[in-house]
């Protein structure tokens, strides 16, 4: 399938409000637009493909309820082609849906009614993540015969083909990989990727590993790199070689 276009070398990061409600979208839109954001609206799954087609978006903030296609099948659409950033925005706030868009690689999941403060901050943190500076040397990490380079944000095997990674999971695995061996709680890696700490019921950063887990480990049902540690979080265990 074709790859989208990048995005333009703009002042203002581009965000992609796909959102049916009328008012809504205008409060959405207004505020960001009032804290240097550029913001194009799509009100229905055939406007947002239309729209990534003419040019990529920094971020996507997803309505699941859409009226002419559902909203995680639209997400599915959007990781088959694209792993910039998706806030998923929605008035579902069922545990099983929030873990279901987690699954299928939302980066993070905000339920209606929202606090807009709340909003602003997990898109900067989701941008930060996304076009941060790449972390300080050494510049690759060698593991399981898998090279990760933070240069150009990329997992790849000893034979060269890449396995791609959501920028989510990058960071994840960054933050992992980089301390071998060490035991991270999910408090530490939930401030890490959203700059908050995990609620009692927030299974986030499991879903994340999870899905993690599919793309690097060779039986993701005993897992051999990211192993849990009951009651306090997840351990890389594996030999990290630095280059």
């Amino acid at each position: 399938m074709a790859s989208l276009p990048p995005p333009l070398d703009d002042r203002h990061p581009r965000v992609l409000l796909v959102e049916d409600d009328v008012e809504i979208g205008r409060l959405v839109s207004g505020y960001l637009a009032g804290h240097g954001f550029a913001v194009e609206a799509a009100a229905s799954g055939g406007e947002l493909r239309r729209a990534l087609e003419t040019r990529a978006p920094d971020l996507v903030l997803l309505d699941l309820g859409l009226p002419d296609e559902d909203g995680l099948g639209l997400l599915q659409y959007l990781r088959q082609r694209w792993q910039g950033p998706v806030l998923v925005v929605s008035g579902r706030g069922e545990a099983v849906e929030r873990v279901v868009g987690l699954e299928l690689g939302a980066d993070d999941y905000v339920t209606k009614p929202f606090d807009l403060r709340e909003l602003l901050a997990r898109i900067r943190s989701a941008l930060r993540r996304s076009n941060g500076p790449a972390p300080p040397a050494p510049t690759r990490l060698r593991f399981a015969g898998l090279e990760l380079d933070p240069g150009a944000r990329r997992l790849g095997s000893e034979d060269g083909e890449e396995i791609p990674l959501t920028s989510g999971e990058f960071e994840l695995l960054w933050a992992l990989a980089g301390r071998p061996n060490q035991v991270l709680s999910r408090d530490a890696l939930m401030n890490h990727l959203h700059g908050r700490e995990a609620g009692p019921y927030d299974r986030a950063i499991d879903v994340a590993i999870a899905r993690l887990r599919r793309k690097i480990e060779r039986n993701p049902s005993a897992p051999a790199l990211i192993r849990s540690v009951r009651g306090v979080g997840y351990l890389f265990a594996a030999e990290v070689r630095r280059s």
